[in-house]
């Protein structure tokens, strides 16, 4: 995954089971209508009841007007169980190329996107995986931005996606407050919030990051350190989405 930086205060929770009742009957996109369709939990669901999917993107770049998703990756989690075996990964294949120094993060070349199929043909069996499911994220708002314009180009209407971001579970710990002057006089650095510094402070052990399945079980595992260390199973899952 690549990272755009601290994570963005949230305006308001939705309530995500009536905004899919409203999408599933204004999207002008069947495919989408389908998705929305099966919808999501109620806000007071318990978590560990909560159907969960971790995903991660890689992209070629920071800018969704510019760059292209190319990897995505998927876990299934339920309560304190990650499905391993279920994992799945997709290459997609790039429309605007690659660029020479996007490569050396997630080591995907052109070669192994030559025969990859385009994020079009992979969104019925995308969409049907994730169908039902809260998304857990390491910073929402790339699959967020990279999502809705990938499906905008390819079916002129976004993607709207209910999700839990653990980074910004993070950040409600580590920059709930801002710096003190002392602080930033003496140029203390803030608390890092990216996936492997918070895995680390989980006692959570290093992996090799920017392969879309190795984050993606990263971030669920984050998940689970996060709820045993501040929260527990009965949480409800409005306390968690955004």
């Amino acid at each position: 995954m690549l990272y755009l930086g601290p994570d963005k205060k949230t305006i308001a929770t939705p309530d995500w089971q009536q905004r899919f009742q409203q999408l599933a009957a204004d999207c002008p996109s069947a495919l989408l209508q389908a998705y929305y369709q099966a919808g999501v939990v109620a806000p007071d669901t318990r978590i560990a009841q909560t159907p969960l999917m971790a995903l991660d993107l890689e992209t070629t770049g920071l800018n969704p007007a510019q760059h292209d998703i190319i990897s995505i990756g998927l876990v299934p989690v339920t309560g304190n169980t990650l499905y391993t075996s279920q994992a799945r990964h997709w290459l997609v294949k790039s429309r605007s190329g690659l660029p020479a120094d996007s490569v050396q993060y997630h080591r995907i070349t052109d070669d192994a996107l030559a025969n990859a199929p385009d994020l079009l043909e992979l969104l019925p069996e995308f969409l049907d995986q994730i169908a039902g499911k809260i998304l857990l994220v390491h910073c929402a708002d790339i699959e967020r931005r990279f999502l809705a314009s990938a499906l905008i180009a390819r079916l002129g209407v976004g993607l709207e996606i209910p999700v839990i971001d653990t980074m910004a579970l993070e950040a409600r710990l580590h920059r709930a407050r801002p710096q003190s002057l002392w602080q930033r006089w003496r140029k203390q650095p803030q608390t890092s919030i990216r996936l492997a510094a918070s895995r680390s402070r989980y006692g959570l052990p290093d992996y090799l990051p920017h392969h879309a399945v190795t984050d993606a079980l990263a971030c669920a595992e984050l998940f689970q350190a996060q709820l045993a260390d501040r929260f527990d199973g009965q949480t409800p899952v409005a306390e968690l989405w955004s």
